[in-house]
């Protein structure tokens, strides 16, 4: 048989089992598993052992655990609650303010955690009950919560971002300054949006009453201090390594130790609150680890089959594509699958097939920058795949955390213009990689 049948058998058999509810690591990697044994005998046993030594090898995926870790410390301890005040009480007066202040505590619970799942959660628990009892339009509100929480997995530390690197061999640290502006520029949209909105029509979201407005400049300088705390922790973990003082292992470890040591300070880090943080921890790095031995096991198949030359030759010579049009229709095929697929599953099943592609494209930069870039794009369509019908996985945890008269309609309605925003980011990513590439370029160029 030709590889090429070959290739096609064992992304149509994935795709196939994937579609069953099977864990994505464990159907990825018996595809592999069973397409090395068949082509290459025993002899293929080889490809998992050199995937499990090259992932032990690899050492920035030690900040994977303390960087969760941190995000876990930081929600368990209720610092997000002291952020929520904070965002209340400065930004509670003018019109649409509490969303103001949710989108920049999504931001900011992003810089914590890197998992979407943690933004959700704080957002649909504290934030959400809070603007819907004072009056916000419900449909609006859980849409600007679920499009905030996917800032997660697009500013640093981005754990989708570590798996993207590992995949594509790209470094973290590049990968995770190149989601900064990005991020930042999603979440200043976001902002526009309910500025607009809420000016065209106040009863959207409506100002805090003048009872709650009147808040001693005493106690506002407080709640300051104390929601800025996980700035500050965060200032202290990314300083030394922007400025060369420390890898970006030991700064996730410094990050780890800080925050650690303020839940502790503060005297929140329970018996039970360590053993939810620990589990969890555990439980997000094993998943990932076992996601990334498959993909790498895949993707070593996959070249031995020359899968990747001849998507190449299709592309650029058979078809004749233009690069632009080739990135293109990349980002449409991605868009397409996440509404089935979560994030994890869109990469490993494509990243064999588009990275090495994007690496060739003629798109006016350099190879490496093209692939940093290029991770950037993926991670904005993750994003809207966590939201987009009919089975985006943050429509359906919004339905489990919010109350019940917020029906799942309702949260559908509710992404439509969040899903055009984040399109919108998108795009200007496409248009201008620079906002992607300045800060990489800024930091390690020096």
């Amino acid at each position: 048989m030709d590889y090429n049948y070959i290739a096609l058998v064992m992304f149509g058999g994935m795709v196939a089992l994937l579609l069953t509810g099977q864990r994505v690591f464990a159907v990825i990697g018996f595809v592999a598993a069973v397409a090395a044994l068949a082509l290459w005998g025993t002899g293929g046993s080889a490809i998992p052992f050199t995937s499990t030594i090259k992932l032990m090898n690899w050492y920035p995926m030690l900040t994977l655990p303390m960087f969760v870790w941190m995000g876990y410390v930081m929600s368990e301890t209720r610092m997000a609650d002291d952020l929520y005040r904070m965002f209340h009480v400065w930004f509670g007066p003018i019109p649409g303010g509490l969303a103001i202040g949710t989108i920049l505590l999504m931001v900011l619970i992003s810089a914590m955690n890197g998992l979407s799942v943690a933004g959700l959660a704080i957002g649909a628990t504290i934030a959400l009950p809070e603007m819907l009892k004072r009056g916000y339009d419900k449909v609006m509100v859980t849409g600007i919560i679920q499009g905030g929480s996917s800032l997660g997995i697009l500013v640093p530390p981005s754990v989708v971002l570590v798996l993207y690197a590992m995949i594509a061999r790209q470094p973290v640290g590049q990968l995770w300054l190149a989601g900064v502006l990005p991020g930042l520029l999603m979440a200043g949209i976001f902002i526009v949006y309910v500025v607009i909105r809420c000016g065209l029509k106040p009863s959207l979201g409506p100002p805090l009453a003048k009872a709650e407005r009147n808040v001693p400049w005493a106690d506002k300088i407080r709640l300051l201090s104390a929601g800025l705390l996980p700035l500050v922790i965060f200032a202290t973990m990314m300083g030394p390594f922007i400025y060369g003082y420390a890898s970006l292992v030991e700064s996730s470890v410094i990050g780890a130790a800080i925050s650690t040591l303020v839940a502790v300070v503060r005297r929140r880090m329970s018996a039970r609150v360590f053993e939810v943080c620990i589990t969890n921890t555990l439980g997000v790095s094993c998943m990932f680890m076992w996601i990334l031995l498959a993909a790498l096991a895949f993707g070593a198949v996959f070249d031995g089959l020359g899968a990747v030359k001849a998507i190449e030759d299709l592309f650029l010579q058979d078809l004749g594509l233009s690069p632009w049009t080739i990135l293109i229709l990349m980002q449409v095929s991605f868009l397409l699958m996440g509404m089935f697929l979560d994030d994890t599953a869109m990469l490993v099943i494509v990243a064999p097939l588009y990275i090495p592609l994007v690496a060739k494209l003629d798109l006016g930069m350099a190879p490496g920058d093209a692939l940093i870039w290029y991770g950037v794009l993926y991670t904005i369509t993750c994003q809207i795949a966590y939201i987009t019908p009919p089975f985006g996985y943050n429509l359906f945890l919004m339905r489990a955390m919010a109350p019940d008269h917020v029906t799942l309609a309702d949260i559908y309605r509710s992404i439509g213009p969040i899903v055009a925003l984040m399109i919108l980011t998108l795009i200007i990513i496409m248009v201008w990689p620079d906002i992607a590439l300045w800060l990489p370029h800024q930091v390690y160029g020096q």
